[in-house]
């Protein structure tokens, strides 16, 4: 994946539209890596359904900075990784996640958040902090259309795993704050850009009690393959899985053309969209 590009397309802050509640929520707390497992037997959440929500709180200040997470040896790739790392119900056997990276854009957000509403689909929002910087009202409407936010980093670095863990702390440290400040969403999730993890990496997403996030069907939309392209390898997408598409870093046209195809035909293969849904309270 590249570094975000700034798009000069503009479009007018979106309105409150109903909310998404989707898939099986988590447990209460995080739960030291490791330490629990989930049950085969826990019964599947309700499907999604939508309903009026108020704002979410917009505080000022640092997030809550609660004793850190045991490291995880690999970051999560599925749904069974996820459930691993944060025990809670089973998710549904035909579940699939998706996650949305490199946002939030003034353009392509709203578009894709008026798609996810329309067919009452969850998603996982990946932040850049210095994306939401400027963009604010955008990361906003995420969070009041009921959506959820990981941490993405601040500035998007390259090779972020071989980044000096002074680096580390600051960049993960400073998206948090911004996110939080923002929208009153602290994520519990952190997704390396480009999925570049090392072990420094994952103790430092520890120590900022996240759980280090990756994917297991990338289109690779970021490079613009086109829309068949794109379209083809969603379309491929298997229950279990965690989806990875992009909102910022450029013109995503491709990914949301992509998308009006890929959601209502997943759907009715018998795919069910689950929300990834934890956050610091």
């Amino acid at each position: 994946m590249t570094d975000s590009d700034d798009a000069s397309a503009r479009e007018p802050a979106i309105s409150r539209r109903r909310l998404l509640r989707a898939g099986p929520g988590l447990a209460g707390a995080l739960v030291l890596a490791g330490s629990a497992s989930a049950s085969d037997a826990r019964a599947p959440a309700p499907r999604a359904t939508t309903s009026p929500r108020p704002a979410a709180p917009r505080p000022s200040g640092k997030p809550p900075a609660p004793a850190g997470l045991r490291p995880l040896k690999d970051p999560v790739f599925t749904l069974k990784d996820y459930r691993r790392a944060l025990p809670g119900p089973a998710f549904p056997s035909d579940a699939v996640a998706l996650t949305i990276d490199d946002g939030p854009h003034p353009l392509w957000t709203p578009k894709i958040l008026r798609l996810l509403d329309k067919h009452h689909v969850p998603a996982l929002f990946c932040m850049i902090g210095n994306q939401v910087l400027g963009h604010e009202a955008v990361a906003r409407s995420v969070v009041r259309d009921g959506h959820q936010v990981a941490n993405h980093t601040w500035s998007h670095p390259t090779q972020m795993g071989r980044r000096p863990d002074r680096l580390l702390r600051k960049e993960l440290a400073r998206a948090q704050e911004k996110i939080y400040d923002t929208t009153g969403y602290a994520p519990a999730l952190f997704r390396s850009p480009g999925g570049d993890w090392s072990p420094a990496l994952l103790r430092a997403a520890a120590k900022a009690r996240m759980v280090p996030l990756d994917w297991s069907d990338d289109p690779r939309d970021w490079s613009r393959p086109g829309v068949a392209a794109i379209t083809r390898r969603l379309l491929a997408a298997r229950p279990g899985q965690i989806l990875l598409c992009h909102d910022g870093g450029g013109d995503r046209s491709q990914t949301y053309t992509a998308l009006r195809t890929v959601i209502p035909a997943l759907k009715a293969r018998g795919y069910r969209f689950v929300a990834l849904d934890h956050r610091h309270s």
